[in-house]
C-alpha cells in the first residue's frame, strides 16, 4: 500500500511563509531583549561590587575607630587642626 502525498496548495505555502517570518521576527526581538537584560545584569553586578568595596571600607573604619591615627586622619579630613598648628587653604582650585 503506497502512501500518496497531496501537493501543498498556494494558500498553505503563504501561511507557512508568514509563520516563518513571524518566528524570525520574534526570535530577533527576544535576542535584543536578552542582550538588554544581560547588559542590565552586568551593570547591577558592577553596582554590587562597588557597594561591597564601600562596605569593606566602612567595616575597616569601624574596626579601627579607636585607633588614634585613624581618629586624627578623620579629624584632619574634616578640617580640624591640632593646637598651635596653622591650616593653609588652597583657594586657587
Amino acid at each position: 500500500m503506497a502512501v500518496e502525498f497531496k501537493r501543498a496548495g498556494f494558500l498553505t505555502k503563504i501561511v507557512v511563509l508568514v509563520l516563518l517570518i513571524y518566528m524570525a521576527v520574534t526570535l530577533l526581538e527576544l535576542r535584543g531583549r536578552i542582550q538588554a537584560l544581560q547588559e542590565k545584569g552586568d551593570s547591577l553586578a558592577d553596582q554590587v561590587n562597588d557597594q561591597r568595596w564601600e562596605n569593606r571600607k566602612l567595616e575597616d573604619a569601624i574596626a579601627n575607630s579607636s585607633d588614634p591615627d585613624m581618629l586624627e586622619q578623620v579629624a584632619r579630613d574634616r578640617g580640624y587642626v591640632e593646637q598651635n598648628e596653622i591650616l593653609f587653604v588652597d583657594v586657587a582650585n
